[in-house]
């Protein structure tokens, strides 16, 4: 059997309630957990304490801590985990635009001190504007959010959205075009 496969019987089998089915899962997927946070971290500012591992681990924190989710492919559970590291970096952006407010001044998250406050602005311009995009056209905001935050190629993108290549090319180019719009709505092109 294939590790794809696999991957998504133990996914079934932890979504049932084996717990042993985690164990053998963890050492299949953390390659592909590590790559898609991986390619979230080259986006954040060079020297951010947060480590590619530690973002894999908050995320898949957030996952089990949420509602339990009826497991229908690896990609499904790609797509919720980058969607769970993407949460994890736009609430470690809110922090440190609230601390720079003065809420929480007692405070001070070490893992925030290198996100300036220009990008943590800039994170959550881009947040905002792909909820709106979701509420509009959601393939287009998942489109984004595989492509720009979980490094994922088009072909893996059509693969999870059960789409072609090159309609994922289209929509990604459309999804960019309306989110530069939306978060610089002043500037003319």
């Amino acid at each position: 059997m294939s590790d794809s496969h696999k991957i998504t019987e133990l996914l079934q089998a932890w979504s049932a309630g084996d717990s042993t089915a985690l164990d053998e899962l963890i050492p299949l997927v953390d390659r592909e957990l590590k790559k898609i946070a991986h390619a979230y971290m080259r986006k954040e500012k060079q020297g951010h304490t947060l480590q590619t591992t530690a973002l894999v681990v908050e995320a898949f924190l957030r996952l089990m801590q949420g509602q339990p989710v009826d497991w229908q492919s690896r990609h499904q559970f790609y797509a919720i985990v980058a969607r769970r590291m993407r949460q994890v970096l736009t609430d470690h952006a809110r922090q440190k635009l609230a601390s720079k407010r003065g809420h929480g001044a007692e405070h001070v998250n070490i893992d925030d001190l290198f996100l300036t406050s220009e990008q943590s602005e800039e994170l959550l311009l881009l947040h905002e504007a792909l909820e709106r995009l979701a509420q509009l056209d959601q393939r287009k905001a998942l489109i984004v959010e595989y492509r720009y935050f979980g490094g994922f190629t088009f072909k893996d993108v059509a693969e999870m959205l059960g789409v072609s290549e090159s309609t994922v090319d289209r929509e990604w180019g459309l999804a960019r075009v309306w989110l530069k719009k939306e978060i610089t709505p002043n500037t003319l092109d």
